[in-house]
This record gives structure tokens, C-alpha cells and sequence, in this order.
């Protein structure tokens, strides 16, 4: 008697009966497509939830808002900011303090296209930009990764309502060097341009960062795009501090500043601190959210290939419950049933897994032309494979082992 695990007679029998095995291969090859993009989207919106901010212990740092106390004018002004900033220092457990007009990943703050030349019309890049008086490299801990950071005379003090002047120092993050002087790796030195034309404003680059994020954080490259602009401005529609406080007392130390500055202030005054903890959660809330819609879609995926694979194999095994038995009456043990219908159901998935593979690849064509995805990794088209495979045979197990257990005599019953 020739081995039952021989191909020969599992194709003779799988074409005999083409529905089910298509239908089956069919089912796996729409499910591995669709599971492996799945996955691959849910890992790369999980990797953009985790980008680093720039901004060394985050648990530590939080911001303050205050609504705009526009009294007198703009010496008032100043004076009022750094009454502020003294009122948010003197708080127990306040490690730092600085003033800051946006802050990475709140989604609130300022863009502006930069310019490598002042004749160009399309601008090079994007820039999210950071204005503080204060250094933000330090509280922070941005990490400084080429030149240095602010000194005294880099600092300008000015009404925007009255003045046009501008900085004539900046700090970029590394990512922004990169997209305006490519293929370049000292960017200290290097000068480009706030705006275009004549009227544009030149800057020198005096420093460079390894990371800081906008405060958008987009999920490109455009996120890195990040720019330090050393000035203390009055006129401004709020105030914002970036505050840092000690190890494990943040919770506390935002609490009594927001008291704190309500004591201190002269008249009623909005203000109200919220910690990078808080900004990350509501930024990529929307990316945690499709992450556990696809991951519901990819386990829903897995349950009804699973489902069907074991309806298909109950049926096939009930329609060849008296064959069963003939074999088993002629010698053929329960291991040697179970092992034909698990290689019948292995040729029957990988068939599945051939063309599944070729439809993830056509299926992330498209969506890196729509959306702009990086191509799918071939780890990925590589361990696929491998799920189903397994999917496979636990599916096909139990209605086989059943089958096998039969006795010969009940299973030929009626022949």
C-alpha cells in the first residue's frame, strides 16, 4: 500500500473537489493580504505614538497657560512675564522654568516656511518654531548634538507691533539641517531664511539638536522639523512656560503653580498646566484608536480563516468517513489518517499563502501610492507564511483526530 502521505493522491482527491479547496485558498489569500498590511500600519502608527519629542523626561515636564493679561504697555509687559516666571519658580518641587511660545506634540503653536535662498518660490521646508528667552536646550535637556546653545547677545526684546526686527541666531533640530543642506554634515555656520524675496530674514544656524518635534508632531518628517528662536516678545494673545519639575513631584508641583499663579495675579486669570503625558495621549489618539480597529480586524480575520478551515475539514472528513474506515481496515493507523488530512490541508494553504502574498504586495502598492506608506518589509511577506501554516493545521486537527478514531467497523457500516 503506497504511503498516505504521498502528494499524489491528495491532488487526485483535491480535484475531484475543487469548490471547497478553492474557496479555503481563496479565504486565506484575502486574509493574509489584509492581516499583513493590518499589521504593518498598526506597527508603523504605534512607531510614530512612540517618536521621542526631543524633550529628555517628559513625566517631569508639564506647561503652564495663562490667559493674556495685556496691562500697560509693553515694559509692563516684560515686567509682568518675568513676575510670572519667578511666581512659577518659587513653587516647591520646581526644578526649572522658562518661557516658551509652543510646545512639542500640543498641537498648538507655530509654523513657517524657511527658504535656502531668497529667490526661491517654493519653500524648502516647514518649520515649527519655538520662542523662548529662556534656554530650552537646558530645561528641556534637548540634546545638543553640534555648536552650542544661546548666549546673552543672541537674545532680542521686542513689541512684534512695533518692531520688525528678528533673531539673527537659531538652533535647528537635525532633521531640519538635513532637509535644508542635504548630503552636508556640519550644519553650524550655515545661514537660510525666514520668508523670501528682499524682504526675507536671514538667520545663522549656531546649534543643532538631535530630535525636537513640532507641535503638530505630523507623522512625516515634516514632525522633526523643528526651530529655536531666541527672543522675549510682549503684545502676545497668551502666556505659556515650559516648567520642569523634580523626580515623582509633578503631579503635586503643577497643581500649586496653577494655584500659585491665580494668588499672584492682580486681576481674575485663566490658567491652567497640562504635562506631556497629556499632550502625547490626545495627539495620537487617533493613531491608538486605528491600531486597536485594525488589530479587531486582523483577530476577526484569524477567527473566521480558522472558522472556515474547520467547517471545510469537518465536511471533507464526514464525506469520506466510510473511505476512513477502508483504510483503516487495511492497516492504516490513526497517525497516518490525521498526517493526510494535515498535508491536505497544507497544500490547500499554501496555495492560499502563494497568491495571499502576491495580493499583499499589490494591496501595499497601493496604498503607498494613496498614502504616501513606506513599502512593506519583507519580514513580514517571510512570517506570514508561517501563521497560516499553523493556523492551518490546529483548524484541521480535531475534525481529523475525530475521524481517525472512528473504528473501522462503524465507519464501513452500510458498504
Amino acid at each position: 500500500m503506497k504511503s498516505l502521505f504521498e502528494l499524489r493522491p491528495i491532488f487526485s482527491a483535491l480535484l475531484r473537489n475543487k469548490l471547497g479547496p478553492i474557496l479555503v485558498a481563496t479565504q486565506v489569500a484575502l486574509s493574509l493580504a489584509i492581516l499583513v498590511n493590518a499589521i504593518y500600519i498598526v506597527n508603523l502608527r504605534l512607531d510614530v505614538a512612540a517618536r521621542p519629542s526631543g524633550i529628555a523626561d517628559e513625566l517631569e515636564v508639564f506647561r503652564v497657560h495663562i490667559s493674556n493679561q495685556i496691562l500697560g504697555g509693553h515694559e509692563d509687559q516684560i515686567a509682568m512675564q518675568r513676575r510670572e516666571a519667578e511666581t512659577i519658580r518659587a513653587v516647591p518641587g520646581v526644578a526649572s522654568v522658562a518661557r516658551v511660545s509652543s510646545f512639542p506634540v500640543s498641537r498648538s503653536g507655530s509654523n513657517t516656511s524657511v527658504f535656502i535662498d531668497r529667490k526661491q518660490e517654493v519653500a524648502t521646508a516647514t518649520t515649527g518654531i519655538f520662542v523662548s528667552p529662556d534656554s530650552l536646550v537646558n530645561i528641556w535637556k534637548l540634546r545638543l548634538i553640534e555648536g552650542r546653545d544661546f548666549r546673552a547677545d543672541d537674545y532680542i526684546e521686542q513689541d512684534p507691533n512695533a518692531s520688525n526686527e528678528f533673531v539673527k541666531k537659531v538652533i535647528v533640530s537635525k532633521a531640519l539641517a538635513q532637509k535644508l543642506f542635504p548630503g552636508q554634515t556640519h550644519f553650524v555656520g550655515k545661514e537660510f531664511f525666514f520668508g523670501r524675496g528682499s524682504g526675507a530674514n536671514a538667520v545663522t544656524i549656531v546649534g543643532v539638536v538631535d530630535t525636537l518635534q513640532t507641535s503638530g508632531a505630523q507623522a512625516g518628517q515634516n514632525g522633526e522639523f523643528g526651530t529655536l528662536l531666541p527672543a522675549r516678545l510682549s503684545n502676545q494673545p497668551y502666556d505659556s512656560y515650559a516648567v520642569r519639575a523634580e523626580a515623582g513631584q509633578r503631579d503635586r508641583v503643577m497643581r500649586e503653580v496653577e494655584e500659585a499663579v491665580r494668588k499672584a495675579s492682580v486681576t481674575p486669570v485663566y490658567v491652567k498646566a497640562r504635562s506631556m503625558e497629556e499632550f502625547r495621549a490626545n495627539r495620537y489618539r487617533s493613531e491608538k484608536g486605528l491600531a486597536w480597529m485594525l488589530l479587531a480586524v486582523s483577530a476577526l480575520l484569524v477567527v473566521v480563516t480558522a472558522s472556515g478551515i474547520v467547517g471545510m475539514s469537518t465536511l471533507w472528513v464526514a464525506q469520506r468517513r466510510k473511505q476512513i474506515g477502508i483504510r483503516r481496515a487495511l492497516g492504516a493507523r490513526r497517525i497516518d489518517v490525521l498526517g493526510y488530512f494535515i498535508v491536505e490541508n497544507w497544500v490547500i494553504t499554501t496555495s492560499g499563502v502563494v497568491c495571499g502574498v502576491a495580493l499583499a504586495i499589490a494591496l501595499n502598492q497601493i496604498l503607498v501610492g494613496h498614502f504616501e506608506l513606506p513599502k512593506l518589509p519583507v519580514s513580514y511577506l517571510l512570517t506570514s507564511p508561517f501563521v497560516f501554516w499553523i493556523l492551518g493545521v490546529l483548524a484541521v486537527y480535531a475534525p481529523a483526530w475525530k475521524a481517525a478514531s472512528i473504528s473501522p467497523a462503524t465507519a464501513t457500516r452500510g458498504v
